[in-house]
């Protein structure tokens, strides 16, 4: 959980207190009531794989629809911003925090942003913007569930051939602003040689090798973030013939599933 405390009438702002672990609150069918077709139908259990919305390309407005197809999905935040002080000031923190300054006081503002996934080639990252961090949190987790994606696996590394879905099988770019980021693939035991942050979300995606390259101002570790997860979207946007398919081991979205 999150705690922060504002004094409007002094214009001064305590850093919020983070601590490790994101709760989440798990839904209940019963309760759940959708407003969506696609909603309807998965609470009526016609839909019963979350490939048959992503395939059909369809919005997820949802994030119950996510919580119920793929419960196994965990949550984490992602390092975008730094705290303020003369004691422990320049320290990463999951919150952004701008204030306003007007003529009650400073208004604080505090953005985050999340990155949910399976570790089996499910990924979804989200922004969430709020005067307190609680809700911030909650925006960016909920927004997160329905941004998620499906992205291929497999062996693309010369050096490994091992057909298995360890990391990506052809070298991608994803672009935010002015920040390029390039994910091209890497044998077995190299790990993810990335950005310690997008490094989570490739983890979280089912990814274990990478080799990566950063362009731009990355600096801005919003627009960082979100090039990745531009680059691996486009894993799924490439074409690929079958042949290839096979000689690489891709597997799109479970690699369980696909053993099925």
């Amino acid at each position: 959980m999150t705690k922060e405390e504002t004094n409007s009438e002094q214009g001064k702002i305590i850093e919020p207190i983070e601590v490790e672990g994101v709760t989440e609150k798990k839904i209940d069918k019963d309760v759940w009531k959708p407003r969506t077709s696609v909603g309807k139908k998965v609470k009526e259990g016609s839909i019963k794989d979350i490939d048959g919305v992503l395939d059909s390309n369809t919005k997820i407005l949802e994030p119950e629809i996510v919580d119920l197809l793929l419960p196994n999905m965990a949550t984490d935040l992602l390092m975008v911003g730094q705290s303020k002080g003369k004691f422990g000031g320049g320290q990463k923190r999951v919150f952004r925090q701008t204030q306003k300054k007007t003529q009650e006081g400073n208004k604080p503002k505090f953005a985050t942003i999340a990155v949910i996934g399976n570790s089996d080639g499910y990924v979804g990252i989200g922004y969430g913007k709020s005067k307190e961090t609680v809700p911030a949190r909650e925006k960016s987790i909920r927004n997160a569930k329905i941004n998620l994606i499906k992205i291929r696996r497999g062996c693309g590394d010369w050096r490994c051939g091992c057909k298995e879905p360890h990391t990506v099988p052809f070298t991608v770019e994803g672009k935010a602003g002015s920040v390029i980021v390039k994910l091209m693939p890497a044998p077995k035991g190299t790990g993810l040689k990335i950005e310690n942050e997008c490094g989570k979300m490739l983890k979280m995606a089912g990814i274990k090798d990478v080799w990566a390259k950063a362009y731009g101002q990355t600096s801005a570790k919003i627009n960082l973030f979100y090039a990745c997860f531009s680059a691996l979207k486009r894993l799924m946007e490439t074409k690929v013939t079958p042949e290839n398919a096979r000689a690489l081991g891709i597997v799109e979205g479970s690699a369980a599933k696909a053993k099925e």
